[in-house]
């Protein structure tokens, strides 16, 4: 394969921060050269709701053929991006007292609101039950403490977000909610019997796979069940026996950010990169630094030109990318407004959190 051809698909598999709200010329000479298949978008990244718009038009321009799906984490609570005229609804577990029909309804305005500005992608809902008190890092981003309900209403805030617009993603894979550290900073372990597991955190993910959930994200978490060596992110045992053979999940498998110190305290990007697409994973998340981003596509690079990378797995990968880009291509022929600005979005987030 020619290097630009490879360096191109390989930068296909990568989701990437951007520094500001803008693209200096430094940014847009490395999306050019390494064009990524997604960028992810933080608060560092919005100013206004008209220069959101305008950055997300900006990235799907210089796009070399396949635009860059455009994603964000947006769950509510403290997982909000967005400044007024968004809406700022309650966490998961204040707006799950209102039952499924206000789940659901959340989920559609919140995927109006994304749409409205181009984004394609949301990484919500979170299916992890809440198990352990302790746990900081989910704590009340999770819909409850039991998994009937983390399923029926993580279920209905995925149908939401796709009638409002934008595709849904699954998190955290295979569950972060029985964990005490925060993989942001430290490597979660967790202790429970694969009877425990089975019973307690697999159902909602397998509940939204048998639902046909278009993409799901894996956790940086090691459990010692299921894999002692390895977090999830990592885990062949996890992403590929597990969620692909045995629930049978045909979807997009995006990793967690590789620049967390779970697994980026370490290894290295490349390692990571490389480490994370032979486990099973579809599509890498480097969200902080576009340095690390190069590195970890250039390290797949050379792993790929060794014949150390299974080229036929990531030929899946990118079969199954394509797929998510049709959804996501069908639902932006939907979208029709472009106005801004949401009262009965904001009426709602005010009842709910009453």
């Amino acid at each position: 394969m020619p290097t630009s051809l490879l360096r191109r698909t390989v930068a296909g598999l990568f989701m990437v921060g951007i520094p500001g709200p803008r693209l200096d010329p430094d940014t847009r000479r490395i999306l050019s050269e390494h064009p990524p298949g997604g960028v992810i978008l933080f608060r560092r990244n919005i100013r206004s709701a008209t220069q959101l718009r305008d950055l997300i038009a900006t990235l799907r321009e210089l796009g070399a053929g396949a635009e860059p799906l455009i994603a964000l984490d947006h769950e509510g609570g403290r997982v909000q991006r967005f400044r007024a005229p968004f809406t700022h609804f309650p966490p998961a577990a204040t707006v799950a007292r209102g039952g499924t029909r206000a789940v659901e309804a959340v989920g559609q305005a919140m995927g109006r609101e994304l749409a409205t500005v181009g984004i394609d992608i949301d990484f919500a809902p979170v299916l992890d039950v809440c198990s352990n008190p302790r746990n900081q890092v989910i704590g009340d981003r999770a819909y409850g403490t039991t998994p009937d309900v983390v399923a029926r209403l993580g279920l209905a805030q995925a149908r939401g977000l796709s009638r409002g617009g934008v595709v849904p993603c699954g998190k955290h894979f295979p569950g972060h909610g029985g964990t005490i550290g925060d993989s942001h900073h430290v490597l979660p372990r967790v202790k429970a019997s694969r009877r425990a597991l089975a019973d307690l955190d697999l159902p909602p993910f397998a509940r939204a796979i048998e639902s046909g959930i278009p993409a799901l994200m894996t956790a940086h978490v090691v459990y010692d069940a299921l894999d002692p060596r390895q977090p999830a992110t990592l885990s062949s045992r996890i992403c590929r026996d597990l969620l692909r053979h045995r629930l049978g999940f045909r979807g997009v498998l995006f990793s967690d950010d590789l620049e967390m110190q779970a697994v980026a305290g370490r290894r290295s990007p490349e390692r990571s990169a490389v480490g994370a697409l032979a486990a099973g994973c579809d599509m890498l998340l480097v969200c902080q630094s576009l340095d690390a981003a190069v590195r970890a596509m250039q390290g797949v690079e050379r792993a790929v030109e060794r014949e150390t990378l299974d080229a036929a797995a990531l030929a899946r990968s990118l079969l199954r990318v394509h797929a998510l880009r049709r959804r996501v291509a069908a639902l932006r022929r939907g979208r029709v407004s472009r106005r801004l600005g949401w009262p009965k979005h904001a009426a709602l987030a005010r009842r709910l959190g009453a």
